[in-house]
């Protein structure tokens, strides 16, 4: 029976939380109130935990089944592409060989109706049919092969070499977009990975004659492929790689940002794919230059009048012309011209940025004073894209992507080079970004543990070091730039300073410490920033402008909690003697005030260990000059009225303490304690806090002056009700 409700249970709450309109919320709130105490709703805990678990082992079951069946068929479809790809492949050899039997049986009929004899002619035309089968047919080699192309040089036969690459290549459609495209190469390859020299995979090189492309290896389909790169010929570098056996016959292919590495069957083949390469980009170049010349070529303008009509124009108008186009010749023929722009890819390839520059700087100097005729002009538009690629890179070098390590000195070479190349503001703004982002990683990697202190000390060195570091390398730098970015590093510097800055009052400020420990804390920051000097970079302006809000809070607060204490104290006071049962603890005692600057506190001492003044004037005493003392460790100009009003707001509290308790008490016994408690006040306390305070400031304090000078009232008429304010 019991059984039956928990099932029943089970399945009202299992409905009840599949329902359409569920609210958590809700339904918390409602078990809450319906339940009689802990025991209900640690029932309930388990009733929905173990539905939990149910749902759970339903839902791997399912998905284990249906994970079976989604393999079953796949396998099946990958059957069926298997099939649909071998017919076909059928189907284009029988389309291939339907259309070239009628090519070859032409010669033979026309011989046949000419000599009226039919036998051997036609024997010979099949003949011819079937070689040429036989080359379409042998156009891809077998595995492990390469070759060149064997279609005719017809623009049918490179179509049909090309549709039929199409056949064997998945994913490649796209090829036929360019017009006059055709294979120039073909053969199997090993790629191999670039760092550790591991081999990747298998694939398939198609050499176009405008192109490279990469297919992978099908193990399950023998002779077909799957696309996997295309590569233009003009940005395209090879590099011979040197033998190192085991690992030989091997080419890296550069190509911006990548680099790929493939291993040939044998040093010959490895040797034609270097050659082939090398002749089709080339031709290619070739190719395009004639191209570019011939648009660039002007055009004769049409001849409106004959000479003998105007007999004036043979000299002046011919003879002039010939001078133009020999002042536009510039010779480019040179070989470092010519393969300056595959230079410039395989330098960008191997991150040497320093050649790349140096290439570009001879041309510059070799074009400086020269005119800029077309080829001149295409030059440059090559050259320029190259620069573009080195800019890309070495600004990819700069990012905060890369790594942090290493330091200011590592961005150095990527610096120097963009300044080189004419950028130097760019390399200005990428440096202090990457210093950015390293100074800010550096102060998130500082891990909060032990006494604040210790943790002050490691930022300050972490970050005041960084900054440091950063001035020398940027002064390295940009040592005759422009002065504008002298500027930038200010502003900053100043930002990296708020970032401290953040991180300094999150620590010391936001956590409530004392303000003796923030005092310390505000002097090591000020020290570490005076380290900056050195090089002539001055912050503690910046500082003490971004610190003035929390001090003025930390000093307000800490203020709050003298007065607290001197009023609490103040209730209590009974105006008696202090008492300190030991020679000890009265030694103790003289040497705190003589620290607080008291130095005549012997003649307030009594017989044994008795004091002549009161707990509450004692206690007062220290907690003032306390307050006086980590208050001017971290003073500065900016908090020189709200130091001064908080010393008289907490002074005043115990002078208006002192002047009510003269005029009211009646004993003259206590009256005399009191006045002697006010003389040591007045007379011995406030001179000291007065002393103090010019000695740390460097300026006397006319509001302390005049409250020393108001409290004569009280000793001259003790007996006034006007009270002092």
């Amino acid at each position: 029976m019991a059984m039956a409700m928990s099932d029943s249970g089970a399945t009202r709450l299992r409905r009840q939380l599949e329902s359409g309109g569920f609210e958590a919320r809700l339904y918390v709130k409602q078990l809450s109130q319906q339940s009689d105490g802990d025991r209900d709703l640690q029932e309930h805990r388990q009733r929905i935990q173990a539905l939990a678990e149910e749902t759970a082992q339903n839902l791997k079951r399912n998905v284990y089944q249906n994970y079976r069946q989604f393999i079953e068929t796949a396998r099946e479809i990958s059957y069926l592409e298997s099939e649909m790809y071998q017919l076909s492949h059928l189907l284009t050899e029988q389309k291939s060989s339907l259309e070239s039997i009628p090519l070859t049986l032409l010669p033979a009929a026309a011989a046949a109706g000419a000599a009226a004899a039919s036998g051997g002619e036609e024997g010979g035309g099949g003949a011819g049919g079937r070689d040429h089968l036989r080359g379409q047919a042998g156009f891809f080699p077998t595995p492990g092969g390469a070759s060149r192309d064997s279609s005719g040089p017809g623009e049918e036969g490179k179509q049909r070499t090309l549709t039929t690459l199409l056949e064997k290549v998945e994913g490649c459609r796209h090829l036929l977009e360019t017009p006059g495209q055709y294979l120039v190469y073909n053969g199997d390859l090993v790629e191999y990975e670039a760092d550790h020299m591991a081999q990747l995979q298998r694939v398939h090189g198609f050499l176009m004659n405008d192109c490279l492309l990469v297919a992978t290896w099908l193990p399950q389909r023998r002779g077909m492929y799957r696309y996997n790169a295309l590569y233009p010929l003009d940005g395209l570098a090879v590099v011979n790689v040197k033998d190192n056996p085991p690992m030989k016959d091997m080419f890296k292919l550069l190509m911006f940002p990548e680099s790929r590495i493939f291993q040939a069957e044998n040093a010959k083949i490895k040797r034609e794919w270097l050659e082939v390469l090398e002749e089709t980009k080339r031709a290619l170049s070739e190719k395009r230059r004639r191209e570019q010349e011939e648009a660039a070529a002007p055009r004769a303008p049409p001849q409106v009048t004959s000479k003998a009509s105007n007999p004036f124009e043979d000299e002046e108008d011919d003879e002039p012309a010939v001078p133009e186009v020999e002042e536009e010749k510039v010779d480019l023929s040179m070989e470092w011209i010519q393969e300056l722009p595959e230079d410039l890819d395989v330098c960008i390839a191997q991150r040497d940025f320093e050649g790349a520059v140096d290439l570009l700087d001879k041309l510059n100097h070799y074009l400086e004073d020269k005119p800029s005729p077309p080829p001149v002009k295409e030059l440059r538009a090559k050259v320029d894209e190259r620069v573009r690629q080195l800019t890309e890179v070495l600004v990819f070098e700069l990012s905060p992507d890369r790594s942090l390590r290493g330091g200011p000195k590592a961005t150095r070479r990527a610096v120097s080079q963009l300044i080189r190349l004419g950028q130097c503001t760019k390399a200005c703004e990428l440096f202090l970004r990457n210093r950015a982002a390293a100074v800010h990683t550096a102060i998130r990697q500082l891990r909060i543990e032990g006494a604040t202190l210790l943790y002050i000390h490691k930022l300050c060195h972490v970050f005041f070091t960084s900054l440091l570091e950063t001035a020398r390398e940027f002064e390295t730098d940009f040592a005759g730039t422009d002065s504008g970015c002298y500027s930038a590093f200010v502003v900053w510097a100043r930002s990296a300073m708020g970032m401290f800055v953040d991180a300094f009052s999150k620590q010391v400020f936001d956590s409530k410490e004392s303000l003796s420990t923030a005092a310390e804390c505000v002097k090591v920051a000020k020290e570490h920033c005076q380290q900056l000097g050195d090089i002539g970079l001055d912050l503690t302006f910046i500082i003490h402008a971004l610190l003035v809000k929390d001090i003025q809070g930390a000093l307000h607060n800490y203020k709050e909690i003298i007065i607290e204490a001197t009023k609490h104290r103040n209730s209590e006071e009974m105006w008696r003697r202090m008492n300190l049962m030991t020679p000890e603890a009265l030694g103790k005692l003289k040497e705190e005030m003589k620290s607080c600057g008291v130095r005549n506190f012997e003649q307030y001492t009594g017989d044994d260990c008795w004091v002549n003044l009161s707990y509450t004037v004692v206690a007062f005493t220290k907690q003032t000059m306390g307050f006086l003392e980590e208050a001017l460790k971290l003073y500065f100009p900016e908090l020189h009225m709200v130091l001064l009003e908080s010393l008289v707001e907490i002074i005043l509290v115990a002078v208006q303490h002192v002047d009510y308790s003269l005029r009211c008490e009646q004993d003259p016994e206590k009256k005399a304690f009191i006045r002697q408690n006010a003389s040591f006040l007045y007379e011995t306390v406030l001179p000291v806090v007065e002393k103090r305070f010019e000695e740390g400031v460097g300026k006397p304090a006319k509001q302390l002056q005049d409250l020393r000078n108001a409290s004569r009232l009280i000793r001259v008429n003790p007996e006034s009700t006007t009270s002092v304010v």
